[in-house]
């Protein structure tokens, strides 16, 4: 599971470490739409090996080999529509001032940046500023020798065809459906599931694969298709060595083998050997061995993420993105998560929850802070600050998990914040900001740590329950556990005790920026009049309105009203530790159960809905900031130096390529697929 930046990514808002902290390093790249696109560092990378540094170069090879997968996955036309703005942006000789270029500039930036026409977070599909007359003009301008066309296509065939989806709002209008009662997998404009296949018959499928005996099921349809023939079949068609996305898996094959030779131990090249299997057969119960062989590796300086991993993108949260990260372990800040890992049990045992959900003994909980040097899939531009896997059930029961956060992110995300106006215009008093900027920057970090090292880890599902059972709902009551574990233990005194916060007042930063990130603020990522949609949005939505209702009545939080704006005020920061152990204790019942209709009332009546008046007064005190809601990276350029002989003998990062520039790159270098990949 990955966790979301809360803080910065979402807001805008900085963790408060002060303008002392600043730096010649840029780390703004460009700002467009409602996005802005940052640089991170890799501190401590010129103090590796050289066998380290090629081993994450070699691996970050391997996680850009795979980046038109994603494009596929997120939609049928996405790479033909890449593709062809790419040629017009290369090729088109025409007034590139005229503001129908800069918007179709702006478009195709913001295709980059999503991985395909719908918003990487709201869903929507994206509404170009420039007319089919235009882009039609464009084509005609540069010529069809330019077009990314499949052989015998013709001009006005392509136009018949990606027309539409580009510009009429009817078709394809969100990438990913995840609540209500119609049909999800027709509503959903994703590549997962093909052939008009129906949300029925995608359930009945699984379900006769499905042994409920089996305490350890592979991951059914995890990096797969599931097509409905036009004979009335269903089968599923595979992605891996000879299956779908072939010619890019071959590739990412092929820099990991370029990378066995530079593993720091034997049981690194075995991870990596059991993921060339894996990619080479698309047997899940190797991805399953995989996963053992990873989560047991934590000797490792260098480590990385590479697959089919995360399930947010299919509305039944069955398959799974492609995405990848590169890193090293940051070992002086590893230290307070190391205390946490070995805490765990502690952790566990002192849960709000009822005993019946709890593990009797916490297995191989490992946890560490890092350094990443490449993101990949989806992980890039946008990245979590947080990672928890495997995400399998059992294997997290018999082996255990690793948890990291990724601090250089966060750090960017910091730097780049700082004296924006956004805790002056949105925090309540300097009381407040005084907290968030003396404890900001940690309490966001050890949040995170918690979540992501205990959180996901932490209780069980009962014997019997269908890990699935949850469905469309499973990935925001998720996160909403792993976030509740962590709000109510950072109040803990325990902390303290561990070291981990310097008093008993620190943890009061991060409930306060919670919930009003949650009842408020996070609203500057929706469009007026639309609902909440991402899984991590309705989790910080669903945990700060309940706690609300629940806790004013005791007067632990209100609405205030201050010079014609709304504020979030916390009057008892002990009462809401109390309302967030006891919505622990519900999501964790729910989930142990496997209790669809509890979770669904508690999704539909807490984290889906939006108060229009108080979305339009946000959104219009946001705008005053001339802030961007949503944050992306670009990744430096690892460089081979070479001697006369040919001999690699340094890897050096270059931190100095644009936004443009990369994608553009990318482009040329990374691109494998057909545009069409049924």
């Amino acid at each position: 599971m990955m966790t979301a930046s809360i803080l910065t990514a979402c807001t805008g808002q900085g963790t408060g470490r002060g303008e002392a902290d600043r730096e010649t390093f840029d780390y703004v790249v460009d700002q467009f739409a409602d996005l802005q696109v940052l640089r991170y560092r890799a501190p401590g990378f010129e103090a590796l090996s050289l066998q380290q540094k090629q081993l994450l170069y070699h691996l970050s090879e391997a996680g850009l080999m795979g980046r038109d997968i994603l494009f596929d996955q997120n939609g049928r036309y996405n790479l033909i529509i890449r593709r062809t703005l790419e040629a017009v942006y290369r090729e088109y000789g025409g007034d590139r001032e005229d503001e129908q270029f800069k918007a179709l500039e702006t478009y195709l930036k913001r295709v980059w940046f999503s991985n395909g026409i719908h918003h990487h977070y709201a869903e929507d599909k994206f509404v170009p500023g420039f007319t089919p007359d235009y882009l039609a003009g464009c084509l005609q301008a540069i010529g069809i020798s330019h077009l990314p066309l499949p052989e015998g296509q013709t001009l006005d065939a392509f136009k018949a065809e990606i027309f539409p989806v580009i510009f009429d709002p009817a078709v394809m209008p969100r990438r990913t459906v995840q609540s209500g009662d119609g049909d999800l997998i027709q509503a959903s404009a994703n590549h997962y599931y093909a052939g008009g296949i129906t949300q029925k018959e995608v359930e009945d499928f699984y379900a006769k694969l499905k042994n409920p005996e089996d305490d350890t099921p592979v991951s059914y349809g995890l990096n797969s298709r599931l097509v409905k023939e036009k004979d009335g079949r269903i089968v599923e068609k595979v992605w891996r060595v000879g299956g779908l996305y072939t010619e890019a898996i071959e590739r990412i094959v092929g820099a990991l083998q370029k990378a066995l030779p530079f593993a720091e131990n034997e049981s690194q090249k075995a991870v990596i050997g059991k993921l060339i299997d894996y990619y080479r057969t698309g047997d899940l119960k190797t991805f399953d061995e995989y996963a053992i062989l990873w989560v047991n590796d934590t000797a490792s300086v260098v480590d990385f993420v590479n697959g089919f991993t995360e399930t947010y993108g299919d509305p039944l949260g069955m398959k799974a993105s492609w995405e990848s990260t590169v890193n090293f372990t940051n070992w002086e800040a590893t230290k307070r998560t190391k205390v946490i890992s070995d805490n765990a049990q502690w952790f566990e045992d002192h849960s709000p929850v009822s005993e019946r959900f709890k593990k009797k003994s916490v297995k191989g909980v490992s946890a560490k802070v890092i350094t990443v040097v490449a993101l990949g899939g989806d992980c890039y531009p946008a990245t979590p600050i947080g990672i928890n896997l495997p995400n399998s059930n059992w294997i997290r029961r018999d082996h255990g998990s690793k948890s990291v956060t990724i601090e250089n992110i966060t750090e960017a995300y910091d730097k780049a914040a700082q004296g924006n106006g956004f805790d002056e215009e949105f925090v309540w008093s300097d009381t407040e900001r005084e907290l968030i900027r003396k404890y900001g920057f940690i309490t966001d970090n050890l949040h995170t740590d918690l979540h992501e090292c205990l959180g996901h880890g932490s209780g069980i599902i009962l014997p019997g329950v269908d890990p699935d059972a949850l469905k469309a709902y499973s990935a925001t009551l998720e996160e909403a556990r792993a976030d509740l574990f962590g709000l109510y233990y950072i109040a803990d005194p325990k902390l303290v005790e561990l070291g981990l916060v310097p008093d008993d007042e620190a943890y009061k930063a991060e409930y306060y920026r919670f919930m009003m990130n949650g009842l408020m603020t996070q609203l500057v990522r929706i469009e007026q009049g639309k609902e909440v949609e991402e899984a991590h949005m309705r989790n910080r939505q669903l945990i700060a309105r309940w706690v609300y209702e629940k806790g004013k009545a005791g007067n632990a939080v209100e609405w205030k009203r201050k010079e014609g704006k709304t504020y979030v005020v916390i009057h008892d920061y002990v009462q809401l530790r109390v309302l967030f152990g006891a919505l622990l204790s519900e999501v964790q019942r729910i989930r142990s159960e496997g209790d669809y209709e509890a979770g669904k009332r508690l999704v539909e009546d807490y984290a889906v809905k939006v108060d229009p008046v108080l979305h339009a007064e946000v959104l219009a005190r946001y705008a005053g900031l001339k802030l961007s809601p949503y944050k992306g990276f670009v990744n430096p350029v690892m460089r081979e130096v070479k001697n006369k002989k040919g001999e690699v003998t340094d890897i050096r990062m270059d931190y100095t390529e644009g936004y443009t520039e990369q994608m553009l790159r990318y482009g040329r270098e990374y691109s494998f697929l057909p545009v069409y990949n049924d």
